[in-house]
């Protein structure tokens, strides 16, 4: 008798195990990939399992190849580029309003989320702030076209003045006393963290950073900036040429 009822209650216990083991899925994050490829990235409103199969909704992602091979566009042309459309370096925020071209003061919008700055200054040249919200804005955009919607790009740096690159050196090697920041073209994208609303649907970070790539790839073919992949600081140094 306890044989048959272990028999009838066998296949239920395994239901049981299998349903669980599909509930609480995390979103998986892995900085240190550096490729991009076509990928279907799961989708699902929340970490809680409905007594319905409802199974993840593909994300396709133009691919854009190994990331530091890809966006590497060499420091000297960034700089070339900040010299020709940028401002003269400043020595403090006074002068941010007193300079040779407009400056716009850059907050955060529907499109971008501006970070706390702690060596730099919420300003860039008109050319770079439009960059900024078209890339914010095709971002979103792209994420919603694939049934995604609730996600920000974060901007981590812009304007910086010598003394700002003086004390960032202290913590960041990559930056240098020729930085293109000090011209008012450039600013850095974290690809790291990104700015989700409560009900953003469940997103990996790997696959938001292929998504902000892909729009980095798009805009840097048509010729509106220069991306340099940036591993130290988790981030896509950006420069407007346009």
């Amino acid at each position: 008798m306890k044989n048959i009822l272990y028999m009838r209650l066998l296949p239920l216990l395994a239901s049981c195990i299998f349903m669980a083991a599909g509930c609480g899925r995390k979103a998986s994050e892995n900085p240190a990939a550096d490729s991009s490829e076509v990928v279907s990235a799961g989708l699902s409103a929340d970490d809680t399992c409905s007594g319905e199969d409802a199974g993840p909704t593909p994300l396709r992602i133009r691919a854009a190849g190994p990331l530091a091979r890809t966006f590497n566009d060499s420091n000297h042309v960034h700089f070339a580029h900040a010299k020709r459309l940028g401002i003269d370096p400043i020595r403090d925020l006074s002068q941010a309003y007193h300079t040779k071209r407009p400056l716009v003061h850059v907050t955060t919008s529907k499109n971008v989320l501006v970070d706390s700055l702690t060596h730099s200054m919420p300003f860039l040249v008109p050319e770079a702030a439009r960059l900024l919200e078209d890339i914010g804005s095709a971002f979103i955009d792209s994420l919603a076209r694939r049934g995604a919607r609730g996600y920000r790009v974060k901007v981590t740096s812009m304007l910086r003045t010598p003394s700002t690159v003086k004390r960032l050196r202290r913590v960041n090697r990559n930056a240098t006393d020729s930085s293109t920041h000090q011209y008012g073209t450039t600013f850095d994208l974290s690809y790291t963290h990104f700015d989700a609303t409560p009900d953003a649907p469940f997103l990996t970070q790997e696959h938001l950073k292929n998504m902000l790539a892909e729009v980095l790839l798009n805009m840097r073919e048509e010729g509106r900036c220069l991306v340099k992949y940036e591993r130290h600081t988790s981030c896509f140094h950006v420069t407007a040429t346009r």
